[in-house]
């Protein structure tokens, strides 16, 4: 935990600074902000799934590439397709 103490003399924009300063120093901010947005890890099964999804679509891709028909709006129309 940072803690500042006002100085003698000493004006809130200076303090501001100093305590700004510790802040970074201390590597709290970084760690706060990762910390904001929990996010849960993913299954394996999950994981699995979703490259095995990545494998399908680029294996059908190919296949249009190596036919010469290959087009932005075929690869749409794979990924809605492709279930998971």
């Amino acid at each position: 935990m940072v803690e500042v103490r006002k100085k003698d003399n000493e004006t809130s924009e200076s303090l501001i600074r100093r305590f700004t300063r510790a802040i970074q120093q201390s590597k709290v901010l970084p760690k706060v902000r990762n910390q904001r947005f929990f996010t849960k890890k993913k299954s394996k099964r999950v994981l699995k799934q979703n490259a095995l999804y990545r494998v399908k679509v680029g294996k059908e891709a190919d296949r249009l590439k190596r036919m010469g028909i290959f087009t932005e709006e075929k690869l749409r129309d794979i990924k809605k397709n492709i279930k998971l």
